[in-house]
């Protein structure tokens, strides 16, 4: 029952972390960033299965984990104010040219980061950008005028 229990609450710490870290994608992270993401699971999973190393705590973990992404995945269907605690909304941090330098901020991105997200997709300057959106997941979303 105790790992059930250490299970559940370090899903849900996990799951509060992640949101307190920000929303930058995978792709987008630093070396350094998805490192940090590592080491907390890691960190995470020796207080979970404690010192009972057996199979059957660890087959314990994983489905008490499992079970409660399912939970979290229900629950933002039946709850749009749970999946925007949970996932987000996508932030417009530029607006008709103007940087929303406080939403960037927030969001832990810089203008270098919007403009390698505007080359990928064949923009070379800010000027022709209408609207740059932060996703949900953290990817980069250019509106060209």
């Amino acid at each position: 029952m105790g790992t059930i229990i250490r299970a559940t609450l370090a899903y849900w710490f996990l799951l509060f972390m992640l949101r307190v870290l920000g929303r930058r994608s995978t792709s987008q992270m630093t070396p350094f960033e998805l490192i940090l993401l590592f080491m907390i699971g890691g960190m995470t999973i020796q207080a979970v299965v404690s010192d009972d190393r057996s199979m059957t705590n660890a087959l314990l973990a994983v489905c008490t984990v499992a079970s409660m992404h399912i939970v979290v995945s229900v629950s933002k269907q039946w709850s749009d104010g749970f999946a925007k605690v949970v996932d987000g909304t996508p932030l417009v941090v530029m607006d008709r040219g103007e940087w929303n330098k406080e939403l960037m901020q927030a969001c832990r991105i810089q203008e270098q980061d919007v403009m390698q997200a505007a080359r990928q997709q064949g923009i070379q300057r800010a000027e022709p950008i209408k609207y740059v959106i932060v996703e949900r997941n953290g990817s980069i979303s250019i509106v060209k005028d």
